[in-house]
C-alpha cells in the first residue's frame, strides 16, 4: 500500500469527522458527513485494498461517534458493506457514464443503500419496529442523500484539482 494515499484517506475520514461534528442535527439526526468522505476517497482511489481500509476506518469512526441507539454496532458493519457496493457501482460505471452525472447519482444511491442498511441493523438491535421504518428512511436519509450529493458535487472537484496541482500522486 502507498504511504501517501493511506495519508490522503485519514485526511478525508478526519474531515468527515469534523463535518459531522458540525453538522446541524435535522429533527434530533445528524446526516452522516463521513459517508460523503468514504465516497471520495473510493472514487479517487478505487481499488479494493484502500476501499477495505478507508471502510473500516470510517466505520470504527462512525461508531465512535454514533449517538444513535444501537449504533455502535450499526456503523461497524453497515460501513464495509456500502463501501463495497459503492465500490462495486463505480466500477460498474465510471466508464459508462459522464462523471458529472454518475456522481451525484452514486452519491445519492450509495446514501440511501447505507442508511437503510443502518436502519435494519439498528431496528434489529434495538427490536423490531416495523412501522417507524418508511418514517425513519423519509426524515433522516433521504435528508442525508441530498445533503450528501450536495457536499459531494462542491467537494469532489476541489479535491481533485488539489491533488493534481500539488502532485503527492497522479490522480
Amino acid at each position: 500500500m502507498n504511504t501517501r494515499i493511506l495519508v490522503i484517506l485519514s485526511l478525508l475520514v478526519g474531515m468527515g469527522a469534523v463535518l459531522h461534528f458540525i453538522m446541524p442535527a435535522f429533527y434530533g439526526v445528524t446526516p452522516d458527513m463521513m459517508l460523503a468522505m468514504m465516497f471520495i476517497g473510493i472514487m479517487l482511489f478505487p481499488k479494493l485494498k484502500y476501499v477495505s481500509v478507508l471502510a473500516l476506518a470510517t466505520g470504527a469512526l462512525s461508531a465512535l461517534t454514533s449517538q444513535a441507539p444501537g449504533g455502535q454496532i450499526a456503523n461497524m458493519l453497515e460501513k464495509p458493506i456500502t463501501a463495497l457496493i459503492f465500490f462495486a457501482l463505480f466500477l460498474l460505471i465510471k466508464d459508462r457514464v459522464n462523471i458529472k452525472i454518475s456522481i451525484p447519482v452514486l452519491t445519492a444511491v450509495g446514501t440511501m443503500i447505507s442508511g437503510t442498511i443502518f436502519l435494519f441493523i439498528v431496528f434489529y438491535v434495538i427490536g423490531s419496529m416495523e412501522g417507524v421504518l418508511i418514517l425513519a428512511f423519509s426524515s433522516a436519509v433521504l435528508p442525508a442523500a441530498v445533503l450528501n450529493t450536495i457536499l459531494l458535487v462542491i467537494i469532489y472537484p476541489v479535491v481533485q484539482q488539489i491533488l493534481k496541482r500539488s502532485k503527492p500522486i497522479p490522480v
